[in-house]
């Protein structure tokens, strides 16, 4: 049994709104904030771990269907943007598709001169995928701050959890201050992720 998270989550009851999507990296928003980045395979999770981070339940419209974000989604905060990219390996999209999708994902990484940090998200249940590899020399080749989140966690015991979350992180070549574990259901690790990302994107200084 996975109890809640009383921690206090910092990003709960910040105004935040959906400023739209688009298919341009390079699209310009305004005001220029920091930017956030959320990356993952598809249907690892990341709409709901947005919405848990806000405590926004219908704020990214979560899907039982992969590979439903397509274009760059832009949420922001007072001070900075959270930016929710196309998941990638989605095996039903077409070879056009998925290159269109990793040519937007490529072009968001390598031009956005306001991208603060990237958030990560695996499945803590699988290793890493063929696709999960390639995202990480990717990540490498952006010279971005990167932190791997290791996502439904509520899936395994505690135990099971920790140590999923050693043998992930080595197979990655990852440090323990790269990797943090959540639960978007329980709210585990959330407090500690949202903490994180108001670090990355210098609000506490604003």
């Amino acid at each position: 049994m996975h109890p809640k998270s009383d921690v206090p989550n910092p990003l709960q009851g910040i105004p935040i709104e959906f400023v739209g999507s688009f298919p341009d990296p390079r699209v310009r928003v305004e005001p220029p904030l920091p930017e956030i980045a959320f990356i993952g395979r598809s249907n690892v999770g990341k709409s709901s771990l947005l919405n848990a981070l806000v405590g926004r339940p219908g704020l990214a419209r979560v899907s039982g269907s992969p590979g439903k974000t397509t274009l760059l989604n832009f949420y922001r905060l007072p001070a900075l943007y959270l930016v929710d990219l196309p998941g990638y390996g989605f095996a039903r999209a077409s070879k056009s598709d998925r290159a269109g999708y990793r040519k937007l994902i490529t072009g968001y990484l390598q031009t956005r001169e306001r991208l603060a940090g990237i958030v990560w998200l695996l499945d803590i249940r699988h290793d890493p995928s063929k696709e999960d590899q390639q995202m990480h020399e990717l990540l490498i080749e952006s010279h971005r701050p990167v932190l791997a989140v290791f996502t439904k966690t509520d899936k395994l015991s505690r135990s099971a959890a920790a140590t999923r979350e050693r043998e992930l992180a080595e197979k990655l070549g990852l440090q323990p201050e790269q990797v943090t574990s959540t639960s978007s259901r329980f709210g585990l690790g959330i407090p500690e992720l949202a903490s994180s990302i108001i670090a990355a994107g210098g609000e506490e200084n604003s």
